[in-house]
């Protein structure tokens, strides 16, 4: 199982500008509202898309979701880590949780 974050530790690495959020949900409710800054890339997709989308193996990357209860955010940090990202962890409690707190949202 991929090493959680908690949303405190999110947002403080996102503001330092050193994690790459990516959003794990389809296109369509990515686009009604995601993390500031995240990417979108699906599970589904990662074995075609990762290398574009996530060119650096190496680098800090979060992978989310709706919430506890949706897999996806987790399914793709497991398909990133089987791709040979390194830095992989989920932030389990997802958009949901960061909305609950009154955090942006694009």
């Amino acid at each position: 199982m991929t090493a959680s974050i908690a949303r405190d530790e999110l947002q403080t690495a996102m503001a330092a500008g050193d994690v790459t959020v990516v959003d794990a949900l389809p296109a369509f409710p990515y686009g009604q509202r995601h993390l500031p800054g995240a990417l979108n890339l699906v599970a589904e997709d990662a074995g075609g898309k990762a290398a574009e989308v996530l060119p650096d193996k190496a680098a800090s990357i979060v992978t989310y979701s709706t919430n506890a209860m949706c897999g996806r955010g987790e399914a793709l940090a497991t398909r990133l880590e089987e791709l040979g990202y390194t830095g992989v962890r989920v932030y389990r409690d997802g958009i949901e949780d960061w909305v609950g707190a009154g955090l942006p949202v694009e």
